[in-house]
């Protein structure tokens, strides 16, 4: 993959992680939903939720990649250029999501380590974080559920302003993310 900036565009790098991590941020809901399918105990509910912590160390993980990129590569200009509240707004959304994908699992490998529970992550078990505590990981967990739910409408939010850009201002704000254009 290229990892070059274009003057409009992302680098295929760049592009290929946001989507990856879409995919991946999808599954991570997906998966903590679909539990609720299934009773307590059983072997469907706990793989799904074995993925779900998974899947979202997964994202803990590749954010970091995402950030140094966005922080060594030039930042495509969008065409036309949005007003000043438009680019404070979108910094303001991105930072929001960046938290997000740093806080929730790193909120999730808390909740697990406070159960005394093993962090599962590809075969390997990771290392508690914090002592064991039931109280606070009923604590921790009441955050990490919150923020799911602020994470829907987030992410909500972030793809409905891409459409806005697109639609309705006509710029390029959503074409500089989309793969093979």
């Amino acid at each position: 993959m290229d990892s070059k900036i274009t003057t409009n565009r992302y680098s295929a790098v760049s592009i290929g992680l946001h989507w990856l991590m879409f995919l991946l941020i999808a599954a991570v809901y997906a998966c903590i939903e679909l539990r609720e399918l299934y009773p307590k105990g059983s072997e469907p509910r706990d793989a799904l939720k074995m993925w779900h912590f998974m899947l979202g160390l997964s994202v803990f993980v590749l954010v970091w990649l995402r950030l140094g990129l966005r922080l060594l590569q030039p930042t495509p200009a969008i065409v036309p250029p949005p007003a000043a509240w438009q680019q404070y707004a979108a910094k303001l959304m991105h930072c929001l999501l960046y938290a997000l994908m740093i806080g929730m699992p790193l909120a999730g490998w808390m909740i697990l380590s406070a159960e005394g529970k093993p962090v599962p992550f590809y075969g390997l078990e990771l290392p508690a974080l914090i002592a064991q505590n039931e109280a606070t990981a009923e604590w921790i967990e009441e955050i990490h559920t919150t923020a799911g739910k602020v994470g829907y409408f987030l992410i909500g939010l972030h793809a409905l302003a891409a459409l806005a850009h697109h639609y309705l201002m006509r710029d390029n704000t959503f074409t500089r993310m989309l793969p093979g254009r």
